[in-house]
C-alpha cells in the first residue's frame, strides 16, 4: 500500500497545479472573480491574459511567509466578485477589454527549490505558448528566474527586456552557497542567457547590498539600474522615460515587468520579508507599472515578496492587487489606443 509521502511525491510529478487537498497554503477563489480555467483550456479560449499563483518562499533569508501570497492578492479586493472593474481615469474595465482568466496555483513541492522553479517555468511556458500573457502572483523573487525563463522559451533567448522593480538588485552571485534564492534570479537570467544585462531595466535600488563587486559586475554586464538617490535627483518620470527607451532597443520582442513589493517605503508596504526604508510611495509606482504597460509590449509579469503574517490592515496585499491591475489597464490603454 502506499504511503501519503508516496501518493504525494506521484501527485506532484503528475499535475502541474495545485489543490488544497496537498497544498493548504494554496489559493482558493480567482483574482476579482475573473473566470478560472484549466491549464489544458486555454488553448480554445480568448482571453488574453492568465493569471497564476507561485506560492513559494523557499528562496528568503530573512522573513517567511510569500507563499501566502497569491492567496492575499486574490483576496485582497472591497468590491463585489463579479470580475468587472472600471478604471475611475480612463473608464476602461481591463478584465473585459483584454478577458482575463486564473488557472489557479502551480504546485510547487515544499523546501525542493530546483523541482518547483522548473514546474514554474513549465507552467508559465505553456500559458506563454497559447499566445497569452502570463502574470504571476508570488511567491519570494526567486520565481522571477523561472517566470522570465518560461516567457524566453517561447519568445526567445535575449528578445525580452526585463523591468525590475526593487530595493535589491538581486543580482547575488549565490545565496548561502546555493544557486537559487531570492537574491540571486537576475544574475541567473544573465548568466542562462534569457534576459542578457543589456535587456535589464532596475528602478528603486536602495539600502546596503549588494557589495562593490557585485555592482561592478552588473556595470560590466551593460544593467541599467537607477537607485533611489537617482530618482529623487531627476523625478520618477524621467527615469520611467529612460527605461522605455533602454527596453525598446535593438528590436527586443517584448517586456516582463517584476514588481517586488518592497520596492515601496515599508511604510506603505509593511508585508515583505526584506523591507528597507526610503522607497518608493504606492502611488508612483502605480502610475509607473500603467505607463510602461501602456507603452511598451508586455509579454509577462509578475508582483512578488507579498509577506501576509508581516502585513498590516492588508495594506501590503491591496497594493499588489493594484498593481496587477494597474498593468492590466495599460494593456488595455495599448490594445484601445487611448
Amino acid at each position: 500500500m502506499s504511503t501519503q509521502y508516496e501518493r504525494y511525491q506521484r501527485r506532484a510529478a503528475e499535475v502541474p497545479l495545485a489543490t488544497a487537498e496537498y497544498i493548504a497554503f494554496a489559493s482558493r477563489d480567482t483574482f476579482l472573480g475573473v473566470p478560472a480555467r484549466r491549464l489544458d483550456q486555454l488553448t480554445d479560449d480568448p482571453a488574453e491574459v492568465v493569471i497564476l499563483g507561485a506560492p513559494f518562499d523557499w528562496g528568503t533569508t530573512y522573513r517567511p511567509g510569500a507563499r501566502f501570497g497569491p492567496k492575499a492578492i486574490r483576496e485582497a479586493d472591497y468590491g463585489a466578485m463579479d470580475g468587472y472593474r472600471p478604471h475611475l481615469p480612463t473608464g476602461i474595465d481591463p478584465l473585459g477589454t483584454l478577458g482575463v482568466v486564473d488557472i489557479g496555483d502551480v504546485f510547487v513541492v515544499p523546501g525542493q527549490v530546483e523541482l518547483s522553479l522548473e514546474r514554474i517555468t513549465e507552467v508559465v511556458e505553456r500559458v506563454a505558448r497559447t499566445g497569452k500573457v502570463p502574470l504571476v502572483l508570488g511567491g519570494d523573487h526567486t520565481i522571477t528566474f523561472a517566470d522570465a525563463t518560461g516567457v524566453a522559451r517561447v519568445h526567445g533567448f535575449g528578445q525580452v527586456a526585463l523591468i525590475h522593480f526593487d530595493a535589491h538588485a538581486d543580482t547575488g552571485e549565490h545565496q548561502n552557497d546555493q544557486l537559487y534564492g531570492h537574491g540571486t534570479p537576475m544574475r541567473r537570467l544573465v548568466e542562462s542567457g534569457a534576459v542578457p544585462g543589456h535587456r535589464f531595466v532596475q528602478i528603486g535600488l536602495r539600502g546596503y547590498w549588494p557589495e562593490p563587486e557585485v555592482v561592478e559586475w552588473m556595470r560590466s554586464q551593460d544593467m541599467r539600474f537607477y537607485l533611489m538617490s537617482d530618482i529623487e535627483e531627476r523625478g520618477l518620470r524621467t527615469v520611467v522615460d529612460e527605461a522605455v527607451a533602454y527596453a525598446s532597443r535593438g528590436g527586443v520582442k517584448g517586456v516582463f515587468i517584476s514588481v517586488d513589493i518592497d520596492v515601496v517605503d515599508p511604510g506603505m508596504a509593511p508585508g515583505t520579508g526584506t523591507p528597507e526604508p526610503g522607497g518608493l510611495t504606492s502611488r508612483q509606482l502605480l502610475d509607473a507599472v500603467r505607463r510602461l504597460a501602456k507603452e511598451l509590449v508586455v509579454l509577462g509579469a509578475d508582483v512578488v515578496e507579498v509577506s501576509p503574517p508581516y502585513d498590516t490592515a492588508e495594506v501590503t496585499a491591496y497594493l499588489a492587487n493594484r498593481v496587477v491591475l494597474e498593468i492590466l489597464n495599460g494593456m488595455a490603454e495599448r490594445k484601445l489606443g487611448v
